[in-house]
């Protein structure tokens, strides 16, 4: 039997998983960190938290598992993406990683669109200048970092930098590179255009290989501090949702799926690249060479909900700890004793701006409709439907441009809940299902590992043998009723409040 790793370094922690060539879970270890928010609508993170995690988690399921290393055949690393990691000439990280869900950015995407031509912009990259993509950021620190900027020698994504320190190369993929809005996404490499007229030096940035591609081996140094055997290889892997499609088996047209981890996700795989014009969605090339998929993003899903949890629930936590309880399966059993419309009150989750469909990063959550009727169960209840009201606005947009998923599937932290697998079949109108393993990413860059290393020919063929569906939620045409009058509502609120939404960004704190 031969083994693979996947490292899936997420916003919350990074988790690692060593599986066995069938996709069964050895051992798996997770380690936390934290995200620093400097000012209102920032975000960062130390790389060097990414790189200790990893090296603990590495070494835990080396040392827990059982298995000799020398059958380790080889490792795929996941990440979020959009993430700026630069480095100096020493290879020295030189501030915070300016990560995913930062906002501090509407500025310089504006001077990308005026500098290269908003539809030029889409054509290459397809996708519009946005705050959450890496260009902006680089754009950001060059204007207001000067010094940083002129200590650059290379510029990572998140998981990009563990890879460099796992093996010593400056590589990415086309999954992840596709996010930094300097790659051109039809001919899936670096787009010179685009690069000269940002002015941002080209040998700054990785090698771009395909997913599946061995892109390094673990060096002697990082052998000695995990227990990995030196030379073992590390495929190009995958963003945290390319990832995750490999591990749904998300890799043949009419495919989708959904995940609602930190932010959401609506998904789905395409053999022909599309673009929408007004730049809703976006493109990017997948984890299968050669293809690519097509996704709306929601900021704030997962996020919304442990926002709430943490700042109300306290006690619930308290009382989950107590009763050796999920406090999320708790705040589901106060959600489902509200009922539909969490009784007509509806929640935005805007609460780091918005990418689908708005684009407005200084669209702010909203409660609406609270009166003093309310409750935490209903409150719970709305931030749950909210999440999926805005999920349902990316499939929507992929209707729009006739990509029409036939299948869909429900991964990441939420998708663990039926009471929210539920409200996604009803509020989409289509069957939701689940896959045996809940791995996600880790999973899907595993099987990019697999298929590396030689265990199987392709992605394709890879996920036919390891992925198996487990569970599916039937949509209830009378709850889509229900729903769908709600989701009236919800379409019109965020046109209703746009305009209050920028006042409110323009006050002084």
């Amino acid at each position: 039997m031969k083994y693979v790793i996947g490292i899936d370094l997420g916003t919350s922690g990074t988790k690692t998983v060593l599986f066995d060539e069938l996709g069964k879970t050895i051992a798996s270890s997770t380690v936390e960190y934290p995200m620093y928010q400097p000012q209102n609508g920032w975000a960062e993170q130390d790389p060097e938290d990414w790189w200790n995690a990893a090296v603990k988690t590495l070494k835990a399921v080396v040392d827990n598992s059982g298995v000799d290393s020398s059958e380790i055949v080889g490792i795929g690393i996941s990440g979020q993406m959009h993430g700026l990691v630069m480095l100096d000439e020493e290879n020295k990280v030189i501030r915070n990683s300016i990560i995913w869900c930062d906002q501090r950015t509407a500025a310089e995407c504006e001077d990308i669109e005026r500098i290269i031509g908003r539809e030029r912009l889409i054509e290459i990259t397809a996708n519009p200048a946005l705050t959450g993509f890496t260009a902006s950021k680089i754009m950001w620190v060059k204007k207001n970092e000067p010094e940083n900027y002129a200590k650059c020698r290379h510029i990572l994504l998140p998981k990009d930098y563990v890879r460099f320190m796992l093996t010593g190369e400056y590589a990415t993929e086309v999954s992840d590179a596709s996010g930094m809005q300097l790659l051109d996404i039809k001919n899936r490499c670096w787009s010179d255009e685009v690069l000269e007229k940002l002015s941002i030096d080209k040998s700054m940035l990785g090698k771009v290989y395909e997913s599946p591609e061995i892109t390094g081996y673990i060096t002697d140094d990082v052998a000695k501090i995990t227990g990995l055997k030196a030379g073992t290889p590390v495929v190009g892997g995958a963003g945290d949702n390319a990832a995750a499609a490999v591990g749904t088996g998300t890799v043949n047209d009419g495919e989708a799926f959904t995940t609602i981890g930190t932010s959401g996700v609506v998904y789905a795989h395409t053999k022909n690249m599309a673009i929408d014009k007004k730049g809703r969605v976006h493109t990017f090339c997948c984890a299968v060479p050669g293809e690519w998929h097509v996704m709306g993003v929601t900021q704030g899903a997962g996020l919304s909900l442990k926002w709430f949890k943490e700042e109300f629930c306290c006690d619930i936590i308290e009382k989950a700890k107590a009763e050796n309880e999920n406090p999320y399966k708790l705040m589901d059993d106060m959600a489902e004793k509200s009922g539909i419309s969490a009784r007509k009150l509806l929640f935005m989750p805007y609460l780091m701006g918005e990418r689908t469909p708005h684009l407005d990063p200084k669209a702010r959550g909203a409660f609406i409709g609270l009166s003093a009727i309310h409750n935490r169960y209903d409150m719970i209840r709305a931030v749950m439907e909210g999440v999926t009201y805005s999920l349902k606005d990316c499939l929507s947009v992929l209707e729009e441009m006739g990509v029409n998923p036939e299948k869909m599937l429900a991964c990441g932290g939420g998708g663990t809940s039926p009471l929210w697998r539920q409200m996604l079949a009803d509020v989409y109108g289509m069957s939701v299902s689940t896959v045996d393993s809940k791995e996600g990413p880790a999973l899907g860059v595993a099987i990019l590992a697999m298929v590396g290393a030689g265990i199987y020919p392709s992605v394709k063929m890879a996920c036919e043998k390891v992925i198996r569906v487990n569970s599916t939620c039937e949509s209830n045409s009378q709850n889509t009723v229900k729903y769908n009058k709600v989701y009236s509502v919800y379409k019109n609120l965020y046109k209703h409040l746009k305009e209050d939404f920028a006042e409110i960004s323009a006050l002084e704190e």
